[in-house]
Order: structure tokens, then C-alpha cells, then sequence
């Protein structure tokens, strides 16, 4: 018996030594990659438009609409790139016995697109799983019957939904940019195919990781869009797709998921756009269009979703998620040029952050949902002073808290629609918190792609339906 004991008791002490060896000699992580931010099981690059797409091929007529509706809703974050309904039309304050009044609801490919509104119609990028194709879809606003459809076959994988753009729009054209950074323009009333560019084949723009979140911009009958790659930002006419000008791209920076906007500065008009790599000002005006003003990388994280805000004076609040949190410059004329100087830069737990929506300005204030990084004030609607954006005076508290979905402003009321539907209405103030009423109005996920509203109606969506609210009072 002691013979077999130590028989086993020397086996297990040979199988250790020999586990200690290899343990030793072995490097367990020798076939792990590293990982940037951002990049995880994301496809090579090149395979990512390596297909032949025809922009606009195909069209689909359904029914014509007349419509005595003169509200508009053009682009993202509204006319006046501020998410701010001002329309003179009392909407509602409260839901009511009845509950939101829904005038259609109908299903959409999943993502996070959101719509515009121009005279009693709706457009919407949308994906067709179905037939892998982008799909720009006209609505009459207030029925939900489609009116049209123009489309091309593209193949997009699903991460986390795929399209999550914006169009932009005026009377005689609209713009939208596909999942894969296929640019497409129309007439709006007819849905006419105008032109189409592929910037991955013609500037070498690199997809961002969720596929493209910019949203177009429209200036003067001019399409402005951010390509990255060979070129930074170019102007592009909306009548014949020639390409007006280009701005260099000297040091590399990629498309974000932020979207350009216009402001002005010591009486020079120029376009604002965070990228993958930095915060850039170019001219909108004058001989030296489409050249760089000023740029600065004091905030450059890996992924940029919320647009800068622009505030008075020149300058200019950013923020960024995943811990990036948020910076605020001040731009000034130096006479020869202009110039940039931070003011403040912070992490989400000191002060205003925000991971996908861009904040709101209101009053000299900005409001703001939280990250989920931010500490006791995680997801939590905050509201700060300009001059100091670290300065919160007042919060939600820790019983109203809120997801990644969208929210704007009109007729002095705040509308937040949560992750799972749930629309809030909350009295717009600088004051205080007042929370006049809350709905579930869709059972859905991840309702996170923008508003838009006008003439009383309001569309929303999660990641596979789109519904419109009759929100008059």
C-alpha cells in the first residue's frame, strides 16, 4: 500500500514540475493582437467596398400627396443646427388619459436613421435588409403612406444597426450618405437621381467602426461633406456633383461619426467638424475657401459621435465618449490668422460629458445627458453655465436617469426619448428640474436615432420602427 502512495504521490509531483516547465517556456498571449479603441472585429478595410455599386439605380414610384404643411425640419438638428423647434404651435405638456397619439408606425431596417421634414413630407435614408440596399424613402408626414423610393444595392452587415445618418435638404435638393459612405443626390419633390460619389474609391476615406455617422451638409446649394482620406472636407455642387474644392488632409485625420456645421467668428464665416485625429475650422467664403483657419488635437479620441457646440464669442464646447470627456476652447483673431487656446479640459466625472447626442444650448446654458462614466452623476440630464461647463447646477437626480437616445427643445418644453421608448416631457428651465410627464411609447430597443418635428408632428424611432406623434396641444 505505502509502495502504491508513493507510486501516485511521485506521478502528481512529475505531471507539476512538468506543468511548471512548460508554464515557464510558454507565452500564453503570444497569439493575442493588440486592440485599438474603437476597432475591435472590425473587417479589413479594403474588403469594405470592394463591390460595384450603381448610386441611385433603382426607383420606385407609389403615390402622390398635396399637403397645405409648410413646417421643415431640414437636417440634423434642425434649421438652425441646434436641435430647437421654434414653430408658434402650443404642443402638449402632458400625455394624457388617452396616452401619445400615434398617427402611423410603420417598420424600418435596422439602425439608427433618422428623418426630415420639409412641407408635409418625410425622408429617410433607410437600410432594406431584404435587399441590401440603401433605400432613401419619401412619406406624406401625417398619413405615413410612401410616396416614393430610391435605392441601390449595397451589401452592409449588421453592427449594431446599419444606417444612422441624417439628410440634409432645401427646396430643389437633398443629400444623404449611406452606411459605406455613398454619397447620393435628388430632387425632393420628384426623387430624380441628380449624381452620386463613392468616397472610399475616389478620396480613400476609411469607414468608421459602426459604419458612417456623419450627416451631409448643404450651403448655398453646395453639399459639404467630411471624406477624410485624400481630403478633409470638400464642397461639392449640388446641381451637377462637380467638386468645387477640396481642403487638404496633411496630417492624416479620419471621418468621424460627428457631423460639420457653420459659424462665424470676427466676421469670417467658416465650417466646424471634429475628426478622428482632431477640431478643424475651415473657410466657407472668399478666396482661401476650403482652406484650414485653425485646428487643434487637445481632444483626439479614437471615436467622436456628438457635433461641437458652438457658443458665443468664439468658443466652442466639445465632448466625446468612452472616457474621452470634453473640452472647451476659445478661438482668436490674431489678425494674420486665427489661433486657439483651451480653456478647459476635463473627464466626464468633473463636469458636462456625453457619449452619442450632442448637448443642447439654451439661455446661456447647456443641457446634457450624462455618460455612463460620469460617477454619481452617471445618466443623469444636467444642466451648466458656458463660462465654466464643469459648473452643474442642477441634475435630474438619481431617480430620472437616461440612456443614449436623443432630445430637443420646443415650445419651452424638453422632450427625451430613453433607450427603451420612453419619451419624457420636462419643463425647460435654467432654474431647476421639473419633470411634468413620461410614456413608454414603443416597445422597443435602442432608440437612439435623432428626432425631428414640425408643424406639431413628431417622428421618432428605435432600431426597427418609425412613428410619427400628432404632439399638437
Amino acid at each position: 500500500m505505502k509502495t502504491r502512495e508513493k507510486y501516485i504521490f511521485g506521478t502528481i509531483a512529475l505531471l507539476g514540475l512538468v506543468f511548471v516547465v512548460y508554464w515557464l517556456w510558454h507565452d500564453p498571449v503570444s497569439d493575442l493582437k493588440i486592440s485599438e479603441a474603437g476597432l475591435d472585429n472590425r473587417p479589413p478595410q479594403d474588403s469594405l467596398n470592394d463591390e460595384h455599386v450603381i448610386i441611385g439605380e433603382k426607383f420606385f414610384h407609389y403615390a402622390n400627396n398635396q399637403s397645405d404643411l409648410t413646417g421643415k425640419w431640414p437636417r440634423f438638428r434642425g434649421a438652425d443646427f441646434d436641435n430647437i423647434n421654434k414653430e408658434p404651435i402650443p404642443l402638449i405638456d402632458s400625455w394624457g388619459n388617452e396616452g401619445p397619439k400615434i398617427l402611423w408606425k410603420i417598420p424600418v431596417g435596422e439602425g439608427h436613421a433618422a428623418p426630415v421634414i420639409y412641407n408635409g413630407k418625410a425622408y429617410i435614408l433607410d437600410y432594406d435588409e431584404i435587399k441590401k440596399a440603401d433605400a432613401l424613402r419619401c412619406f406624406d408626414l401625417v398619413t405615413g403612406e410612401e410616396l416614393w423610393k430610391r435605392q441601390y444595392k449595397v451589401h452592409v452587415k449588421r453592427n449594431h444597426g446599419m444606417s444612422r445618418t441624417v439628410p440634409a435638404m432645401n427646396e430643389n435638393y437633398l443629400v444623404t450618405i449611406g452606411p459605406k459612405c455613398h454619397v447620393m443626390c435628388v430632387n425632393p419633390e420628384t426623387g430624380d437621381f441628380l449624381w452620386g460619389l463613392d468616397l472610399v474609391k475616389q478620396y480613400g476615406t476609411e469607414i468608421p467602426f459602426w459604419y458612417t455617422g456623419q450627416c451631409p451638409l448643404i450651403d448655398n446649394d453646395v453639399a459639404i461633406l467630411a471624406p477624410g482620406g485624400s481630403a478633409l472636407v470638400i464642397g461639392v455642387d449640388c446641381a451637377t456633383g462637380e467638386v468645387l474644392w477640396e481642403t487638404p488632409n496633411p496630417d492624416d485625420w479620419k471621418m468621424s461619426h460627428s457631423s460639420l456645421l457653420p459659424m462665424e467668428f470676427s466676421g469670417k464665416k467658416m465650417y466646424l467638424y471634429a475628426a478622428v485625429g482632431g477640431m478643424v475650422g475651415i473657410s466657407a467664403e472668399g478666396d482661401d475657401m476650403g482652406q484650414i483657419l485653425w485646428k487643434t488635437n487637445a481632444l483626439s479620441p479614437t471615436v467622436v459621435a456628438p457635433s461641437p457646440l458652438v457658443l458665443d464669442d468664439g468658443k466652442i464646447f466639445l465632448t466625446a465618449g468612452y472616457g474621452a470627456g470634453s473640452i472647451l476652447v476659445q478661438l482668436q483673431n490674431q489678425g494674420v490668422g486665427f489661433s486657439v487656446k483651451v480653456l478647459q479640459q476635463y473627464k466626464p466625472k468633473e463636469g458636462l460629458a456625453s457619449e452619442q447626442q450632442t448637448p443642447l444650448l439654451y439661455e446661456n446654458h447647456i443641457l446634457g445627458i450624462q455618460p455612463k462614466d460620469a460617477g454619481g452623476k452617471r445618466n443623469q440630464l444636467i444642466c451648466t453655465d458656458t463660462k465654466d461647463t464643469r459648473n452643474v447646477l442642477w441634475t435630474s437626480g438619481k431617480a430620472e436617469r437616461y440612456g443614449l437616445g436623443p432630445y430637443m427643445l420646443a415650445d419651452g418644453k424638453l422632450f427625451i426619448l430613453d433607450d427603451d421608448g420612453t419619451m419624457s416631457i420636462i419643463e425647460a428651465s435654467v432654474n431647476e428640474f421639473k419633470l411634468l410627464d413620461k410614456v413608454r411609447i414603443i416597445e422597443g430597443q435602442d432608440a437612439w436615432g435623432p428626432m425631428a418635428l414640425a408643424d406639431g408632428y413628431l417622428l421618432m424611432r428605435d432600431l426597427k420602427t418609425l412613428l410619427c406623434l400628432d404632439m399638437r396641444k
